[in-house]
């Protein structure tokens, strides 16, 4: 008896080509695809595993499903909906698979800020030089400290990795209770306000949920060094965005990458 697994809708290349890898590695696998919600509504029924987004209707069709597996790290809100919440379906998610990458990402944000490649690159392209540097300050990563919002897998592996570089690197997040590996101090959210005006990195990799939702105003920039740098891989409606292009226009910090 094969084992069914079905991509939910919109499946498109890139599940046929994760199906593909799936079938050569489980022998006794049948990969089904919901192209559209049609074809999701018909290939659902006898699916054991389904890879993707379901709702109540979706759910509804689904009377084999033992597991589910969500595409993202932190699903969107309404993602859980109460009949699933309700049923016996597993859902994971895919938590932990990128923090080496995306970590790597957030330092080379850190490297370019930290040695002017920013303003160095937009002088190359305007077919500028400046003697010396000039204008392009660099930060001394040793003496320079790294406040990390949210110390998950993503978190806590920038802070190994800021510490490799000599940063000390000071963590807030709601739920972590003791200080991973790269972590020099531990603190809850309500420290924030007290913390930013020390960070010569603000490096936010919080989710999105009631709490961090428009978490980053125009006051906690305000609270930043007008040196420091703001780095978000969260989700971007934890920041308001009007409130950083004026903090970035107005100089009240040196920069910023989304």
């Amino acid at each position: 008896m094969s084992y069914k697994f079905i991509f939910l809708p919109p499946a498109g290349e890139r599940a046929r080509s994760l199906g593909a890898a799936i079938q050569a590695a489980v022998s006794g696998i049948e990969i089904a695809y919901g192209d559209d919600r049609d074809q999701a509504l018909a290939a659902l029924p006898g699916a054991r595993a389904a890879f993707g987004t379901l709702d109540a209707e979706l759910l509804a069709a689904a009377s084999d499903l033992e597991w589910l597996a969500s595409p993202a790290a932190g699903p969107p809100k309404g993602y859980y909906f109460p009949e699933l919440i309700a049923s016996d379906i597993t859902v994971t998610n895919i938590r932990g698979i990128y923090n080496d990458h995306i970590s790597t990402h957030i330092m080379a944000f850190v490297l370019a800020f930290a040695r002017g490649m920013h303003r160095y690159f937009r002088d190359q392209f305007e077919g500028h030089w400046r003697k010396g540097g000039e204008g392009s300050p660099s930060t001394y990563l040793p003496e320079s400290t790294a406040l990390i919002v949210g110390v998950g897998g993503i978190g806590a592996e920038t802070a190994r990795q800021c510490k490799n570089w000599g940063m000390t690197t000071v963590g807030i997040d709601p739920r972590v209770e003791e200080a991973p590996e790269g972590v020099d101090e531990l603190h809850r959210p309500d420290a924030l306000d007290r913390l930013l005006p020390h960070a010569d990195f603000v490096i936010a990799t919080a989710p999105q949920t009631p709490d961090t939702e428009g978490l980053f105003t125009a006051a906690k920039f305000e609270q930043m060094q007008d040196s420091a740098f703001f780095i978000n891989i969260g989700r971007g409606s934890n920041v308001v965005l009007a409130d950083l292009d004026q903090a970035l226009r107005e100089g009240r910090i040196a920069g910023a990458a989304l």
